[in-house]
Protein backbone atom coordinates (compact mmCIF):
# COMPACT_ATOMS: atom_id res chain seq x y z
CA UNK A 1 0.00 0.00 0.00
CA UNK A 2 1.03 3.40 -1.11
CA UNK A 3 1.71 6.08 1.48
CA UNK A 4 0.09 9.20 1.36
CA UNK A 5 1.22 11.74 -0.91
CA UNK A 6 3.81 14.41 1.01
CA UNK A 7 3.89 17.66 -1.21
CA UNK A 8 7.08 19.66 -1.73
CA UNK A 9 7.37 22.65 -3.91
CA UNK A 10 10.07 22.01 -6.34
CA UNK A 11 10.97 25.04 -8.47
CA UNK A 12 7.40 26.43 -8.58
CA UNK A 13 5.59 22.93 -9.49
CA UNK A 14 3.70 20.67 -6.60
CA UNK A 15 5.70 17.44 -6.26
CA UNK A 16 4.64 14.41 -4.41
CA UNK A 17 6.73 12.13 -2.46
CA UNK A 18 9.74 14.64 -3.64
CA UNK A 19 12.71 13.79 -0.87
CA UNK A 20 15.87 12.34 -2.18
CA UNK A 21 18.66 10.71 -0.68
CA UNK A 22 22.20 11.29 -2.46
CA UNK A 23 25.84 11.44 -2.03
CA UNK A 24 27.00 14.98 -2.30
CA UNK A 25 29.73 14.96 -4.89
CA UNK A 26 29.80 12.22 -7.70
CA UNK A 27 32.64 12.89 -10.60
CA UNK A 28 32.09 10.73 -13.57
CA UNK A 29 33.52 10.72 -16.89
CA UNK A 30 37.02 8.28 -18.63
CA UNK A 31 39.58 8.65 -16.12
CA UNK A 32 38.19 10.44 -13.08
CA UNK A 33 40.58 8.48 -11.23
CA UNK A 34 43.16 11.03 -11.75
CA UNK A 35 40.81 13.68 -9.34
CA UNK A 36 41.58 11.40 -6.42
CA UNK A 37 44.61 12.83 -5.16
CA UNK A 38 43.50 16.34 -5.28
CA UNK A 39 39.80 15.16 -3.90
CA UNK A 40 41.52 13.22 -1.02
CA UNK A 41 43.40 16.27 0.70
CA UNK A 42 39.70 17.74 1.53
CA UNK A 43 38.23 14.44 2.90
CA UNK A 44 40.98 12.90 5.34
CA UNK A 45 44.62 12.50 6.74
CA UNK A 46 44.88 8.87 5.89
CA UNK A 47 42.78 6.68 4.30
CA UNK A 48 42.25 3.01 4.63
CA UNK A 49 42.32 1.33 1.18
CA UNK A 50 39.98 -1.09 0.51
CA UNK A 51 40.16 -3.58 -2.23
CA UNK A 52 38.88 -7.42 -3.13
CA UNK A 53 41.31 -9.71 -4.25
CA UNK A 54 40.43 -9.88 -8.23
CA UNK A 55 41.94 -8.21 -10.91
CA UNK A 56 42.12 -4.65 -9.44
CA UNK A 57 46.04 -5.49 -8.79
CA UNK A 58 46.75 -7.11 -12.41
CA UNK A 59 45.30 -4.51 -14.43
CA UNK A 60 46.75 -1.28 -13.05
CA UNK A 61 43.91 0.01 -11.46
CA UNK A 62 46.06 -0.35 -7.85
CA UNK A 63 48.64 1.66 -8.80
CA UNK A 64 46.78 4.07 -10.25
CA UNK A 65 44.89 4.40 -6.96
CA UNK A 66 47.96 4.36 -5.08
CA UNK A 67 49.58 7.34 -7.20
CA UNK A 68 46.79 9.31 -6.12
CA UNK A 69 46.77 8.67 -1.87
CA UNK A 70 50.94 8.81 -1.92
CA UNK A 71 52.27 7.09 0.62
CA UNK A 72 50.13 8.00 3.88
CA UNK A 73 47.64 4.91 3.67
CA UNK A 74 47.14 1.62 4.63
CA UNK A 75 45.59 -0.86 2.65
CA UNK A 76 43.05 -3.64 3.65
CA UNK A 77 42.77 -6.29 0.62
CA UNK A 78 41.55 -9.50 -0.68
CA UNK A 79 37.48 -8.32 0.56
CA UNK A 80 35.40 -11.92 -0.58
CA UNK A 81 32.28 -11.39 -2.84
CA UNK A 82 29.93 -11.97 0.14
CA UNK A 83 31.89 -9.82 3.13
CA UNK A 84 30.95 -11.01 6.34
CA UNK A 85 31.30 -10.26 9.92
CA UNK A 86 34.92 -11.73 10.42
CA UNK A 87 35.80 -9.32 6.79
CA UNK A 88 33.86 -6.57 8.48
CA UNK A 89 35.85 -7.50 11.68
CA UNK A 90 39.12 -7.44 10.22
CA UNK A 91 39.12 -4.17 8.11
CA UNK A 92 38.07 -2.46 11.33
CA UNK A 93 41.36 -3.85 13.28
CA UNK A 94 43.26 -2.13 10.14
CA UNK A 95 41.54 1.16 10.58
CA UNK A 96 42.04 1.59 14.44
CA UNK A 97 45.50 0.21 14.32
CA UNK A 98 46.50 2.28 11.24
CA UNK A 99 45.32 5.63 13.03
CA UNK A 100 42.85 5.83 9.97
CA UNK A 101 40.42 9.02 9.73
CA UNK A 102 38.82 8.02 6.36
CA UNK A 103 38.54 5.36 4.07
CA UNK A 104 39.04 5.20 0.22
CA UNK A 105 36.79 1.69 -1.25
CA UNK A 106 37.41 0.45 -4.82
CA UNK A 107 36.07 -2.50 -6.03
CA UNK A 108 32.54 -3.94 -6.72
CA UNK A 109 29.56 -3.70 -4.70
CA UNK A 110 31.03 -6.52 -1.88
CA UNK A 111 33.69 -4.20 -1.50
CA UNK A 112 32.02 -0.94 -1.07
CA UNK A 113 29.47 -2.49 1.14
CA UNK A 114 32.06 -3.88 3.57
CA UNK A 115 33.39 -0.75 2.96
CA UNK A 116 30.53 1.29 4.92
CA UNK A 117 30.05 -1.35 7.76
CA UNK A 118 33.28 -0.60 8.38
CA UNK A 119 32.95 2.66 8.66
CA UNK A 120 30.00 2.33 10.65
CA UNK A 121 32.12 0.10 13.30
CA UNK A 122 34.51 2.69 13.19
CA UNK A 123 32.19 5.30 13.80
CA UNK A 124 30.24 3.39 16.72
CA UNK A 125 30.39 0.48 19.61
CA UNK A 126 29.49 -3.11 19.35
CA UNK A 127 29.29 -5.31 16.84
CA UNK A 128 27.77 -4.96 12.90
CA UNK A 129 24.92 -7.48 14.00
CA UNK A 130 23.80 -4.43 16.64
CA UNK A 131 23.28 -2.39 13.21
CA UNK A 132 20.73 -4.78 10.86
CA UNK A 133 17.36 -3.17 13.39
CA UNK A 134 18.95 -0.71 14.98
CA UNK A 135 20.20 2.57 13.45
CA UNK A 136 23.74 3.95 14.65
CA UNK A 137 23.91 6.89 16.26
CA UNK A 138 27.15 8.19 14.76
CA UNK A 139 28.07 8.67 10.98
CA UNK A 140 30.54 6.63 9.13
CA UNK A 141 34.13 8.60 8.74
CA UNK A 142 34.31 9.84 5.20
CA UNK A 143 34.02 6.82 2.57
CA UNK A 144 35.19 7.67 -1.40
CA UNK A 145 33.46 4.95 -3.33
CA UNK A 146 34.88 4.19 -6.60
CA UNK A 147 32.75 1.10 -8.32
CA UNK A 148 35.04 -0.50 -10.44
CA UNK A 149 31.83 -2.72 -11.83
CA UNK A 150 28.76 -1.45 -13.47
CA UNK A 151 25.93 -3.13 -11.37
CA UNK A 152 25.31 -2.61 -7.31
CA UNK A 153 24.73 1.06 -7.18
CA UNK A 154 26.20 0.72 -3.65
CA UNK A 155 28.39 3.60 -3.73
CA UNK A 156 24.77 6.10 -4.01
CA UNK A 157 23.37 3.91 -1.11
CA UNK A 158 22.91 3.73 2.22
CA UNK A 159 22.76 0.00 2.09
CA UNK A 160 25.43 -2.79 3.41
CA UNK A 161 25.05 -6.15 2.69
CA UNK A 162 26.94 -8.55 5.53
CA UNK A 163 26.77 -11.75 5.61
CA UNK A 164 26.38 -13.99 8.79
CA UNK A 165 27.60 -17.09 8.08
CA UNK A 166 25.88 -19.05 11.66
CA UNK A 167 22.61 -17.95 10.73
CA UNK A 168 23.00 -18.08 6.67
CA UNK A 169 21.34 -14.72 5.96
CA UNK A 170 22.51 -11.77 4.55
CA UNK A 171 22.08 -8.44 6.72
CA UNK A 172 20.74 -5.62 4.86
CA UNK A 173 21.84 -2.70 7.00
CA UNK A 174 20.81 0.71 6.13
CA UNK A 175 21.47 4.30 7.08
CA UNK A 176 22.04 7.55 5.45
CA UNK A 177 24.80 7.98 8.06
CA UNK A 178 26.33 4.85 6.08
CA UNK A 179 26.16 6.77 2.71
CA UNK A 180 29.82 7.25 0.77
CA UNK A 181 31.10 11.31 0.93
CA UNK A 182 31.72 11.31 -2.54
CA UNK A 183 31.73 8.84 -5.52
CA UNK A 184 34.60 8.58 -8.91
CA UNK A 185 32.69 6.45 -11.70
CA UNK A 186 35.59 5.76 -14.49
CA UNK A 187 34.56 3.65 -17.00
CA UNK A 188 37.57 2.62 -17.90
CA UNK A 189 37.72 0.85 -14.50
CA UNK A 190 35.25 -1.80 -15.53
CA UNK A 191 36.69 -2.23 -19.20
CA UNK A 192 38.30 -5.42 -17.60
CA UNK A 193 35.51 -7.32 -16.22
CA UNK A 194 34.87 -10.50 -17.60
CA UNK A 195 31.74 -10.89 -19.49
CA UNK A 196 29.73 -13.18 -17.43
CA UNK A 197 30.71 -10.43 -14.40
CA UNK A 198 29.54 -7.67 -16.90
CA UNK A 199 26.10 -9.43 -17.57
CA UNK A 200 25.17 -10.50 -14.03
CA UNK A 201 26.27 -6.87 -12.54
CA UNK A 202 24.40 -5.41 -15.48
CA UNK A 203 20.94 -7.80 -15.10
CA UNK A 204 21.81 -6.47 -10.65
CA UNK A 205 21.57 -3.15 -11.89
CA UNK A 206 18.18 -3.18 -14.51
CA UNK A 207 16.95 -5.68 -11.15
CA UNK A 208 17.25 -2.48 -8.62
CA UNK A 209 15.85 -0.05 -11.15
CA UNK A 210 12.56 -2.11 -12.22
CA UNK A 211 11.90 -3.28 -8.22
CA UNK A 212 12.70 0.74 -7.45
CA UNK A 213 9.48 1.17 -10.25
CA UNK A 214 7.31 -1.32 -9.10
CA UNK A 215 7.45 -1.01 -5.37
CA UNK A 216 5.38 -0.19 -2.91
CA UNK A 217 7.58 2.85 -1.93
CA UNK A 218 8.35 4.15 -5.36
CA UNK A 219 7.62 7.65 -5.54
CA UNK A 220 7.67 10.10 -8.08
CA UNK A 221 11.21 11.70 -7.92
CA UNK A 222 12.92 7.86 -7.40
CA UNK A 223 10.43 6.70 -10.64
CA UNK A 224 12.48 8.99 -12.94
CA UNK A 225 15.78 7.32 -11.78
CA UNK A 226 14.08 3.94 -12.51
CA UNK A 227 13.13 4.77 -16.03
CA UNK A 228 16.17 6.14 -16.94
CA UNK A 229 18.34 3.31 -15.57
CA UNK A 230 16.28 1.33 -17.53
CA UNK A 231 16.83 2.64 -20.73
CA UNK A 232 20.33 3.20 -20.74
CA UNK A 233 21.09 -0.44 -18.97
CA UNK A 234 18.71 -1.87 -21.57
CA UNK A 235 20.27 -0.49 -24.77
CA UNK A 236 24.01 -0.98 -23.39
CA UNK A 237 24.10 -4.51 -21.49
CA UNK A 238 24.81 -6.81 -24.85
CA UNK A 239 27.70 -4.40 -26.30
CA UNK A 240 29.36 -3.82 -23.06
CA UNK A 241 29.07 -7.87 -22.54
CA UNK A 242 30.15 -9.08 -26.05
CA UNK A 243 32.12 -6.01 -26.73
CA UNK A 244 33.72 -4.83 -23.31
CA UNK A 245 36.22 -2.20 -25.06
CA UNK A 246 33.41 0.10 -26.57
CA UNK A 247 33.72 3.07 -23.91
CA UNK A 248 30.25 4.34 -24.50
CA UNK A 249 28.42 1.50 -23.63
CA UNK A 250 30.50 1.13 -20.63
CA UNK A 251 30.08 4.42 -19.53
CA UNK A 252 26.34 4.20 -20.05
CA UNK A 253 26.00 0.86 -18.01
CA UNK A 254 28.23 2.63 -15.30
CA UNK A 255 25.88 5.85 -15.08
CA UNK A 256 23.06 3.51 -15.81
CA UNK A 257 23.79 1.53 -12.84
CA UNK A 258 24.52 4.66 -10.62
CA UNK A 259 20.90 5.82 -11.54
CA UNK A 260 19.48 2.63 -10.24
CA UNK A 261 21.15 2.91 -7.11
CA UNK A 262 19.47 6.60 -6.68
CA UNK A 263 16.20 5.13 -7.36
CA UNK A 264 16.33 2.01 -5.15
CA UNK A 265 17.88 4.22 -2.31
CA UNK A 266 14.89 6.05 -2.33
CA UNK A 267 12.33 3.29 -3.32
CA UNK A 268 13.41 -0.01 -2.52
CA UNK A 269 13.83 -3.41 -3.96
CA UNK A 270 11.09 -6.20 -3.63
CA UNK A 271 11.00 -10.26 -4.71
CA UNK A 272 13.53 -10.83 -6.45
CA UNK A 273 16.09 -9.16 -3.82
CA UNK A 274 14.35 -11.32 -0.91
CA UNK A 275 14.50 -14.45 -3.28
CA UNK A 276 17.99 -13.76 -4.02
CA UNK A 277 19.38 -13.14 -0.68
CA UNK A 278 19.20 -16.49 0.85
CA UNK A 279 20.68 -18.43 -2.48
CA UNK A 280 23.89 -15.92 -1.97
CA UNK A 281 23.41 -17.01 2.04
CA UNK A 282 23.02 -20.67 1.37
CA UNK A 283 24.71 -21.51 -1.77
CA UNK A 284 27.30 -18.55 -2.09
CA UNK A 285 25.67 -17.61 -5.93
CA UNK A 286 26.83 -14.45 -7.14
CA UNK A 287 23.93 -11.91 -6.13
CA UNK A 288 23.72 -10.41 -9.70
CA UNK A 289 23.21 -13.65 -11.07
CA UNK A 290 20.91 -14.69 -8.54
CA UNK A 291 18.36 -11.79 -9.76
CA UNK A 292 19.17 -12.32 -13.63
CA UNK A 293 17.63 -15.88 -12.81
CA UNK A 294 14.65 -14.69 -10.73
CA UNK A 295 13.77 -11.91 -12.85
CA UNK A 296 11.60 -12.47 -15.48
CA UNK A 297 9.94 -15.49 -13.45
CA UNK A 298 8.92 -12.82 -10.78
CA UNK A 299 7.75 -9.93 -12.97
CA UNK A 300 4.97 -13.00 -14.54
CA UNK A 301 4.39 -13.53 -10.42
CA UNK A 302 3.77 -10.04 -9.91
CA UNK A 303 2.23 -8.85 -13.77
CA UNK A 304 -1.73 -9.46 -12.34
CA UNK A 305 -0.69 -6.99 -9.95
CA UNK A 306 1.06 -4.35 -11.54
CA UNK A 307 -0.22 -4.33 -15.06
CA UNK A 308 -0.82 -0.60 -15.58
CA UNK A 309 2.70 -0.08 -14.19
CA UNK A 310 4.50 -2.10 -16.96
CA UNK A 311 3.88 0.31 -19.03
CA UNK A 312 6.37 2.96 -18.51
CA UNK A 313 8.91 0.54 -17.88
CA UNK A 314 8.01 -1.24 -21.55
CA UNK A 315 8.38 2.32 -23.14
CA UNK A 316 12.06 2.88 -21.76
CA UNK A 317 13.09 -0.70 -22.80
CA UNK A 318 12.25 0.07 -26.60
CA UNK A 319 8.71 -1.74 -26.74
CA UNK A 320 5.90 0.07 -28.97
CA UNK A 321 2.78 0.40 -26.65
CA UNK A 322 0.24 2.64 -28.90
CA UNK A 323 -3.05 1.09 -29.56
CA UNK A 324 -1.97 -2.12 -27.23
CA UNK A 325 -4.13 -2.95 -24.48
CA UNK A 326 -2.65 -3.11 -21.01
CA UNK A 327 -2.29 -6.99 -21.06
CA UNK A 328 -0.57 -7.09 -24.28
CA UNK A 329 2.02 -4.50 -22.92
CA UNK A 330 2.36 -6.53 -19.23
CA UNK A 331 3.35 -9.79 -21.24
CA UNK A 332 5.41 -8.16 -23.78
CA UNK A 333 7.80 -7.08 -21.06
CA UNK A 334 8.54 -9.98 -19.17
CA UNK A 335 9.14 -11.61 -22.67
CA UNK A 336 11.62 -9.13 -23.58
CA UNK A 337 13.59 -9.37 -19.83
CA UNK A 338 13.09 -13.36 -20.89
CA UNK A 339 15.10 -12.88 -23.99
CA UNK A 340 17.38 -10.28 -22.90
CA UNK A 341 18.57 -12.81 -20.07
CA UNK A 342 18.28 -15.84 -22.30
CA UNK A 343 21.04 -13.52 -24.81
CA UNK A 344 23.19 -13.60 -21.73
CA UNK A 345 26.03 -16.30 -21.05
CA UNK A 346 24.30 -16.75 -17.46
CA UNK A 347 23.26 -19.98 -16.14
CA UNK A 348 19.61 -20.04 -16.24
CA UNK A 349 18.62 -22.76 -13.55
CA UNK A 350 19.57 -23.39 -9.64
CA UNK A 351 20.96 -27.01 -10.47
CA UNK A 352 23.46 -25.55 -12.57
CA UNK A 353 24.80 -24.07 -8.89
CA UNK A 354 24.24 -27.25 -6.63
CA UNK A 355 21.41 -26.54 -4.70
CA UNK A 356 19.77 -28.75 -3.18
CA UNK A 357 15.92 -29.08 -3.51
CA UNK A 358 15.40 -29.86 0.08
CA UNK A 359 17.02 -26.15 0.90
CA UNK A 360 14.14 -24.62 -1.19
CA UNK A 361 11.87 -24.65 2.02
CA UNK A 362 13.89 -23.05 3.93
CA UNK A 363 15.12 -20.24 1.59
CA UNK A 364 11.50 -19.80 0.73
CA UNK A 365 10.86 -18.94 4.62
CA UNK A 366 14.23 -16.70 4.86
CA UNK A 367 12.46 -14.79 1.66
CA UNK A 368 9.12 -15.00 2.56
CA UNK A 369 9.78 -12.76 6.07
CA UNK A 370 12.26 -10.77 4.32
CA UNK A 371 11.46 -7.03 4.07
CA UNK A 372 11.57 -6.17 1.08
CA UNK A 373 8.94 -8.84 0.10
CA UNK A 374 6.63 -6.88 1.86
CA UNK A 375 6.58 -4.42 -0.66
CA UNK A 376 6.06 -6.60 -3.60
CA UNK A 377 3.57 -5.10 -5.36
CA UNK A 378 2.03 -8.61 -5.13
CA UNK A 379 2.47 -10.22 -1.93
CA UNK A 380 3.54 -13.94 -2.31
CA UNK A 381 2.20 -16.51 0.05
CA UNK A 382 5.85 -18.73 1.69
CA UNK A 383 3.93 -21.97 -0.65
CA UNK A 384 4.25 -19.33 -3.80
CA UNK A 385 7.72 -18.28 -3.01
CA UNK A 386 8.77 -22.81 -2.86
CA UNK A 387 7.11 -22.46 -6.51
CA UNK A 388 8.72 -19.63 -8.04
CA UNK A 389 12.29 -21.77 -7.00
CA UNK A 390 11.04 -24.99 -8.19
CA UNK A 391 10.64 -23.07 -11.63
CA UNK A 392 13.69 -22.30 -12.33
CA UNK A 393 15.26 -25.52 -10.74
Amino acid sequence: MRTKPLCVILGGFIVQNAALLSVPKIIAGSNAIETLGKEIVGIGRKPLLIIGSGSIKQNGTLDRLTAGLGENYALFENVPSDPDIETVNAGLTVYRTSDCDCIVAAGGGSVLDAAKAIGLLAANAGKITDYEFTPPKYKCPPIVAIPTTAGTGSEVTKWSIITDPVLKKKMAIGHEYLMPAMVVLDPILTISMPREVTAATGMDALTHAIEAFISDKATPLSELWSLKAISMLTKNILTATYNPTDIHARTEMLLGQMYAGVAFNNSSVALVHAMSRPLGAYYGIPHGEANAMLLATVLEFNRLACTDRYKPIAEAVGIRTENKDRDYIAKSLVSYVAELFSALPLKNKLRQFEVSVDDIPKMAKDAYVNASARVNPRKALESEVISIYKSIY
